[in-house]
């Protein structure tokens, strides 16, 4: 703009003056052939001018406010010569004389503002501006209609939105109820109306594992009225994953039921392994049914009796064996009246001799090689 107001000037002194010198005259000649020698067909028509922009045109205008607007942005409040007023009395002053313009044609004048309000802030002037913005594009056929009203700052939403929990939102402000992260490119979760990042979500609202006390993401396990982690479910003893056989409990606590039999169960007083399903409770013992037999013979008790000695149990035979109660005829028990001779015991009906088989009712026998013999047979056989 400089150099142009210099050229004007120069332009202005060489129309106005009237006299000129040889040398000045010679000089323009010799220029004058010069420039005659080169010039082409055009060149006596002035250079190209751009056309003026009108100021009342709405580019003009749409400038003028995008300057504004520049200026608002770049300004520092600091360094700044010119008070804040300034700008906005500038803008009301643009305002005003726009509505002079468009009440002009209906005699209505619009009173000038005399004085801006020293409080207003910055916000609203850059609102003043985004208005006067909105009302210029409208009338260059741009459609600047709200969209609706952010649901966390409550200001008209004219560029991009979202939409969600049944309301419309700045991009910038639909955010974690608890961290505050942007969630217009994640997703969320909604918990009472109030949108979470996964993170506070899970650490807030998800169940939680009875071993980790961590959350619970996906795949939940319930048993003994907790919740559990899949992987974290698993045997207190040996640490092992439950199978198809499942679990048992001791004290609140899950046990495998390897472990828990081997720990817990009653032991079986034959063989020594636990008891886990029937079972006989007999000689203060308990018993695997397989494992309840005669200790001496091992043959089962098919009468369902047993006798018990020393803590083990003993069928009536070898009871009666070890007691030293057999007879010695017929190797039945004795359990009534009984006959003791050559150091063992007899039925009396069984005590007889050994040759002519008559009862020795009276105990009178003589013995060879441990048999019983009457007198008689005796001097007979013997004597």
């Amino acid at each position: 703009m400089d150099e142009l107001d210099m050229l004007l000037e120069e332009l202005a002194l060489n129309s106005a003056s009237t006299q000129t010198t040889p040398d000045e005259v010679y000089s323009g000649l010799t220029r004058k052939e010069n420039k005659t020698a080169t010039s082409n067909v055009y060149s006596d028509l002035p250079a190209p001018v751009a056309a003026p922009v009108s100021p009342d045109s709405p580019t003009k205008e749409l400038e003028s406010i995008l300057e504004d607007l520049l200026g608002l942005g770049q300004e520092d409040p600091a360094s700044s010569t010119t008070p804040p007023s300034l700008t906005q009395k500038q803008s009301v002053k643009k305002k005003t004389e726009r509505k002079e313009e468009e009440a002009g044609g209906s005699g209505i004048t619009a009173a000038s503002p005399t004085k801006a309000s020293n409080t207003t802030s910055k916000t609203d002037t850059i609102d003043d501006l985004l208005g006067g913005l909105s009302s210029d594009l409208e009338k260059l056929g741009v459609r600047t209609a709200a969209k609706g009203h952010c649901a966390s700052c409550n200001k008209c939403i004219v560029g991009k939105m979202i939409t969600a929990l049944g309301k419309v939102w700045h991009p910038e402000h639909f955010v974690c109820a608890v961290c505050k992260m942007e969630l217009s490119t994640a997703g969320f979760f909604e918990r009472e109306g109030r949108p979470y990042c996964h993170k506070d979500y899970h650490q807030l609202f998800s169940p939680r594992c009875a071993y980790c006390k961590g959350p619970i993401l996906q795949n939940i396990l319930t048993a003994l009225d907790q919740t559990w982690h899949p992987e974290h479910f698993f045997c207190t003893h040996c640490g092992c994953l439950f199978g198809p056989e499942g679990f048992l409990e001791r004290d609140g606590k899950p046990y495998c039921c390897t472990d828990f039999y081997q720990l817990f169960a009653p032991k079986c007083s034959g063989c020594g392994e636990s008891v886990r399903e029937n079972y006989l409770t007999a000689a203060n013992g308990t018993w695997h049914p397989e494992c309840f037999v005669c200790a001496d013979c091992l043959k089962p008790f098919t009468d369902g009796c047993f006798m018990e000695m020393d803590g083990r149990p003993l069928c009536t035979v070898d009871f009666h064996s070890r007691q030293g109660t057999l007879c010695g005829g017929c190797g039945e028990p004795i359990t009534g009246r009984c006959i003791s001779a050559m150091e063992r015991k007899f039925h009396p009906e069984h005590f007889v001799c050994a040759f002519c088989l008559r009862q020795l009712s009276q105990g009178i026998f003589k013995e060879q090689k441990g048999k019983p013999y009457c007198s008689t047979c005796f001097n007979k056989l013997f004597v």
